[in-house]
């Protein structure tokens, strides 16, 4: 695959296994052979179980350690100049990417650049983006082999841009060979230039020719030989593992020129059972480094000479020895020399074993003063990897101090748009938090963690998930306990977002009221714009139309688009633009066409404006909403086909569902217009169905009587009389069931069609 890939083809190669099985060993034959080409660019990677939850973890270290070659004596302002030389050498343009590319690295931004001004979602999808592009521009000028491994391990955002990787097929000469063990699922099966892998374990002959090439050629008498084959199974780690340890067993076995001998009858269990025995015997023969051993594994698989220096008791001259025994045992790997030096152990399961052989004292003990050391030497990994100074106080039993860092790396995962990853931060700390005594510190703790919650398992669960209304509901718990708090106003809001959606409207209705009030308690015009949206939202779906127009025109009132641009952010869209896109349709369902309209020019002028991805797509999907109400076909699928590239691009699966059923009724209805073949109306339905069928799955029950009354209207079209009828009564009991009122006029008017077109025996009915 190499070969291909120097003649300019690109190959995805996923290597799996079990644990030992020799991944890693393949992996890194290869990549000793492409480090020998001069004109192949290696890029190594490696996931990690501490930083599951870290988004991008393995590109930011593959660009801090590799690309960028950082030091920790360097400034921010060094750094940021050796990324800038990076662009340009890839000619990106800095103006953009350099903020992007910034924030990823926590470098601050000097006074040559403005930062973008983009939503969490935004801003992640440009950085994958930017990535890609690195990798492509590199792979442009020299074949590339892109490692990546223990994919078992990877966070949900790096995992978004390997397929983002995988999506680029052969176009480029990249070789990424990526490992896994079994209990991982690859999401990119069925791809032509995709090959996967599975290691099988060593047959006997391979057992024995591997004892044979670690014994260096000399002869191990025959039953020390099948014992060892015997008990390893077939797993190449264990086998050189049991082999190494049977040699250094000086009790057991004399070294002859040519050859082993026993010194006696071989033990019935002189050899080890278990490749974690074998290990364990293996270090007790290190007495005096296995301490040190102990303590590098808690630090991680990879771990730096700095801070294993900072955390350790020994002296520099007795680490270094240390360090080199192991080194020398090929329990760690080196790279680079101390202080810069950077370790690694051989395998995750000689780390695991390590540590797992450290008295639970001693392990709490090893974390604690390794979160200690962070804090007061290294202060920039707690603002930069918070989720590692959490892991390290979590595993000391210090709960009150890691829950703090489990909500700041939430925090920060949400500002990255990493959401998954956000909430497993915040569950961690949760979790934690449940164990402390109930005091009123623990309240605000807890109403931190769930506030912080709430927006990221809407953007992962959608907006009328159960978890959406368990952590809004303990959150507005936890808000009378505390008493009189700013996040009160966030709750009731998050609250109403969950009742709106599932068309619980009288419910939504009084938050909204609630939310209201607060505001004008408060006296702040920004929470009256959100209240008033709120409640004018409410309103509309439950068709009391001139209520809803006055709140929407406060909203409009109250708006400024400097002073409540950060809106979007906080709340996920733009509560000017909605008032307006929101105050369209309720116009034309007044009877003011051309008042609707012009709102609905303003809500997309605004929305193109605010550099702000959700709000864009938003407008677009009620722009094609107005259009199909005009009757204007063209310009419903027009605004209909950008909301959805848009949305589809941005993982906006609601806005992807309605715009794909407004373009699903156009086709339809253009195909009718133009008296084309059948078959295009039929694709306009088959959308339409596709497409409602998508809002159900996302848990949202608005919009779905109008949705179904669509798709009867296409019915119409093809002659599916009865079918079209049964849509409109399913419509109208969902409507009867919700208290949705607002299409309730348009469902009366579509039934009377549908029964004029069914025979003129049914005129009176109709009417």
């Amino acid at each position: 695959r190499w070969g291909q890939v120097k003649e300019g083809s690109g190959h995805v190669v996923l290597l799996s296994g079990e644990a030992g099985i020799g991944k890693s060993r393949l992996v890194q034959v290869l990549k000793e052979h492409v480090a020998a080409e001069p004109q192949a660019w290696l890029t190594p990677c490696q996931c990690s179980p501490y930083y599951q939850n870290t988004a991008l973890y393995p590109m930011i270290e593959l660009l801090e350690r590799v690309v960028l070659r950082f030091e920790r004596d360097e400034t921010p302002e060094q750094k940021l100049r050796k990324l800038e030389g990076l662009l340009v050498q890839y000619g990106l343009p800095l103006p953009e990417t350099v903020p992007l590319l910034a924030a990823l690295l926590s470098l601050p931004l000097t006074d040559d650049y403005t930062p973008l001004n983009l939503s969490p979602e935004q801003q992640k999808q440009q950085t994958l983006r930017a990535l890609l592009t690195i990798q492509l521009r590199i792979a442009a000028e020299q074949p590339v082999l892109f490692v990546m491994e223990d994919l078992h391990w990877v966070d949900p955002t790096t995992l978004e841009f390997l397929s983002l990787l995988v999506d680029q097929g052969p176009t480029a000469p990249i070789l990424a060979l990526w490992t896994f063990r079994p209990d991982f699922s690859p999401p990119w099966a069925g791809r032509a230039h995709l090959t996967q892998v599975t290691l099988p374990r060593l047959a006997r002959r391979q057992a024995v020719e591997m004892i044979s090439r670690v014994a260096h050629g000399k002869t191990l008498p025959t039953e020390v030989v099948e014992q060892v084959v015997a008990k390893t199974d077939g797993v190449p780690l264990f086998v050189e593992e049991l082999t190494k340890t049977v040699l250094e067993s000086t009790s057991l076995l004399q070294e002859r020129e040519e050859r082993y001998e026993l010194t006696g009858l071989l033990p019935p269990l002189a050899i080890p059972t278990t490749l974690h025995d074998s290990l364990m015997a293996r270090l007790d023969r290190l007495a005096a480094v296995k301490g040190l051993a102990q303590l590098a594994a808690t630090l991680g698989r990879e771990f730096s000479y700095e801070l294993l220096h900072a955390v350790s008791p020994l002296n520099e001259e007795t680490l270094q020895r240390g360090i080199q025994q192991l080194v020398a045992a090929e329990f760690l790997y080196q790279r680079g020399l101390p202080p810069q030096a950077t370790y690694l152990f051989k395998h995750a399961l000689i780390q695991e074993a390590a540590y797992q052989s450290l008295l639970r004292s001693t392990r709490q003990q090893h974390h604690q003063r390794i979160a200690q050391v962070l804090e007061t030497r290294f202060p920039e990994v707690c603002v930069t990897q918070p989720e590692l100074v959490a892991h390290h106080y979590t595993e000391a039993g210090l709960m009150a101090q890691a829950i703090p860092y489990w909500q700041r790396a939430g925090q920060r995962a949400v500002e990255r748009s990493a959401n998954l990853e956000a909430v497993a931060h915040l569950t961690k700390g949760l979790t934690l938090l449940a164990t402390l005594p109930d005091t009123s510190e623990r309240a605000q703790q807890e109403l931190d963690l769930q506030t912080t919650l709430g927006p990221a398992l809407i953007n992962t669960k959608g907006q009328a998930a159960p978890e959406v209304l368990h952590a809004y509901a303990r959150a507005r718990e936890l808000c009378q306990q505390v008493g009189q708090t700013p996040q009160l106003f966030q709750v009731l809001r998050g609250l109403w977002y969950f009742y709106l959606h599932r068309v619980e409207l009288q419910t939504a209705r009084e938050l909204g009221e609630q939310l209201l009030t607060l505001a004008q308690h408060i006296g702040d015009p920004a929470l009256l714009l959100e209240a008033h949206y709120a409640l004018g939202n409410t309103l509309n779906y439950l068709g009391e139309f001139p209520a809803t127009q006055a709140h929407f025109a406060h909203g409009i009132a109250l708006y400024d688009p400097q002073q409540h641009r950060a809106h979007a952010f906080r709340y996920g869209q733009d509560p000017g633009m909605m008032c307006r896109a929101y105050a369209g349709v309720t116009l034309w369902l007044l009877g003011y066409p051309d008042q609707a309209l012009q709102r609905s020019h303003e809500a997309l002028t605004l929305a193109q404006k605010l550099a702000h991805s959700y709000s864009l797509a938003t407008a677009l999907a009620f722009a094609a909403w107005l259009h199909h109400f005009r009757r204007e076909r063209q310009l419903t699928q027009e605004r209909a086909d950008a909301g959805i590239a848009l949305a589809t691009e941005q993982g906006f699966k609601v806005l992807v569902a309605q715009g794909t059923i407004f373009r699903g009724w156009a086709l339809a209805q253009r195909s009718a217009a133009l008296e084309t073949a059948q078959v295009q109306i039929e694709e306009g339905i088959a959308q339409m169905q596709q497409g409602l069928a998508a809002w159900r799955a996302t848990g949202a029950k608005v919009f779905r009587p109008y949705g179904l009354a669509l798709l009867a209207d296409a019915y119409v079209q093809v002659g599916q009389i009865e079918e079209g009828l049964t849509l409109l009564s399913e419509a109208m009991a969902v409507a009867n069931d919700t208290g949705e009122r607002r299409w309730e006029a348009e469902l009366h008017r579509l039934k009377g069609e549908l029964l004029l077109a069914r025979s003129a025996e049914h005129d009176a009915e109709a009417e």
